[in-house]
């Protein structure tokens, strides 16, 4: 910083005394506020007076009265100093070093990591992990996470890519609907609503496609944000729906919802774990990537 910068910066201790003293239109007060002498909060309010060259009160006696030049200079500096002290109060809430945090897709989070954190606490006790949902990349350093689940392609800027697992994507419905209408062959299904989950509108021909049921438009159908509002949909019997095989294993290990032909269309999109270079310098970050890679080669 120059000095002409330097010179537009006046002490925070001037700048605290003149609003204190701004607020309650009295130097005493304003020392009581903030804990010095009222001689005390005087000389900072002279200083700040002196380096802007203008006086910033009216005094009459023991009482002061913010001047014209004082009203105009805290109206404008005092949204300043709000700013600063929110700015303060969330640098302070920041988790600590030892704290790793984790962006994970929502589904992903609640059917494949959830299951796995008591494992994950067992084998590594000394681990805080913070985990938060996220649907879509972002910027590791206005973020400040460790890393991020990521789905697709590797393409996420600036960050390392370890691959995790692709998905078998296949068809399931409520098993009241089959017994109702029967099928026979992949064709039949075109019977039934088809449920679309709004990111993979292009699925289902694609799946289809791959059965031998040439579909040369793309399928429209109820459409749902989030996975399990897909499942949940399926379940009630409003149609039949595609979904990764592991994000249903509690529906279909119920018998919520079945599968009427156990054949997946695997994808060149995948799921990574997605992390700046950086992060491999924190031993603490490093096991945890260990353990995710161990728990997704199981996986796949």
């Amino acid at each position: 910083m120059n000095e002409h910068a330097r010179r537009l910066l006046p002490p925070m201790a001037a700048l605290h005394s003149f609003m204190a003293a701004a607020r309650h239109g009295s130097f005493s007060k304003a020392a009581e506020e903030i804990g010095l002498t009222q001689s005390a909060v005087s000389r900072q309010v002279a200083t700040l007076e002196e380096w802007l060259q203008s006086s910033l009160f009216d005094r009459n006696g023991r009482r002061v009265q913010l001047s014209a030049d004082g009203r105009a200079y805290a109206d404008a500096i005092g949204p300043a100093l709000a700013v600063i002290r929110v700015a303060t109060a969330r640098a302070l809430a920041e988790p600590a070093e030892t704290v790793l945090r984790i962006a994970t897709l929502p589904t992903f989070g609640m059917r494949w990591l959830g299951p796995k954190l008591g494992q994950l606490t067992r084998d590594m006790p000394d681990l805080e992990i913070e985990f938060a949902a996220r649907t879509h990349e972002f910027d590791f350093d206005e973020e400040r996470f460790d890393a991020a689940i990521h789905y697709g392609l590797p393409t996420w800027p600036g960050a390392e890519h370890d691959l995790l697992f692709r998905e078998r994507a296949i068809p399931v419905i409520a098993p009241r609907l089959l017994d109702e209408h029967p099928v026979a062959a992949p064709r039949d299904l075109l019977q039934f609503p088809l449920l679309v989950q709004a990111e993979r509108r292009d699925a289902w021909r694609l799946w289809l496609h791959h059965m031998g049921v040439p579909v040369d438009r793309m399928i429209t159908g109820p459409t749902f944000d989030h996975f399990l509002m897909l499942a949940q949909a399926a379940a009630s019997g409003a149609g039949v729906a595609l979904l990764p095989s592991f994000m249903i294993e509690p529906e279909l290990e119920s018998g919520a919802l079945v599968c009427p032909f156990d054949q997946a269309v695997v994808g060149e999109a995948a799921y990574y774990l997605a992390y700046p270079a950086e992060r491999l310098n924190n031993p603490r970050f490093a096991r945890l990537r260990e353990w995710i890679l161990a728990e997704a080669a199981q996986q796949r």
